[in-house]
This record gives C-alpha cells, structure tokens and sequence, in this order.
C-alpha cells in the first residue's frame, strides 16, 4: 500500500507526465504535410509511438518521484523539479517546431537540447538513486532514434521554411 506522504508526488509527477503527453500528442499533425515526407525506411511502425511515449512518460514520471524524495534538501528537490519541467518543455517545443510549424530542420537542433537534457536528468537524477537514473535510459534510447529519424527525414526531404 502507498503511503499517504507518496500521494501528492505521485499525484503531480502523474499529472505533470500527462501534461506533457496531451500538449505533445495535440501539437503532433500526422497530416498531409507529415504524410508527404520522405522518410527512412526503418521509421518504427505508427503504432510503437504511443506506446512507446507512453511508457517513456511512465517512467519518467516514476524517476521524478523516486529522485526528489532521495533530496538531501529543498534545494536538490527544487532542481530535480525544474529539470524536468524544462524537459518537458523541450519535449513539447520538438513536437512545435516539427509538426505545427514543419520545420524539422530546427526541430533537429532543438532535439540536441532536448537529448541533453535527459541526459542531465540520468546524471543529476542517478546520482540522487541508482534507479531513478536508470528509469530514465529507455527515454534516451528513444530520443536518440528519433533524433536519427529527424535527420533523415531532413535529409531526405531538403530544406525547411
């Protein structure tokens, strides 16, 4: 049974993570624009994003919980905070600037800040618990595919704006 002082965490990590999901996921137009991009030939089949992002922002969230109650202060707790917040940010930018505004040209440089700071969250996260940081290296793993993806379809498509 979850203790009572988890609840609130949980609570905001789980609606934080859904936040995140439904801004992305409505700022996401598979269209014709998106329709009509080249793209590689091993693009993951339409259905292993929602699942996958699904279980990215599962865990995430999970991690979050698990590195702000291992703060040693409010200080610590305060920066796993905001370095997720500004992760989800960037998530939601990605989505912007690739399907709502069509430029995956910038949304590709804006997908290195994007990767960094998961990164920086397995870092900072993983030094708080082992655990927490490693929830968080399946989030980089998929980034990093799409990151390739998004090059690809850069590259395959010419220029943007």
């Amino acid at each position: 049974m979850i203790s009572r002082s988890w609840i609130l965490p949980i609570g905001i990590a789980a609606f934080a993570a859904v936040i995140v999901a439904v801004l992305g996921g409505t700022i996401t137009n598979l269209g014709p624009w998106y329709e009509g991009l080249a793209k590689p030939d091993w693009t993951p089949p339409r259905a292993a994003f929602p699942i996958a992002w699904t279980a990215i922002f599962a865990l995430a969230a999970v991690s979050g919980v698990i590195a702000w109650s291992k703060a040693p202060n409010r200080k610590v707790a305060d920066m796993v905070i905001g370095l997720f917040a500004l992760n989800g940010f960037l998530n939601i930018l990605w989505s912007l600037l690739f399907f709502r505004m069509e430029r995956p040209d910038l949304a590709f440089y804006e997908l290195i800040a994007l990767w960094l700071s998961i990164l920086v969250l397995i870092v900072y996260c993983g030094r708080l618990s082992k655990v927490a940081g490693l929830l968080l290296v399946p989030y980089l793993a998929w980034v990093t595919v799409a990151g390739a993806l998004n090059w690809e379809v850069v590259q395959l498509n010419g220029t943007f704006g």
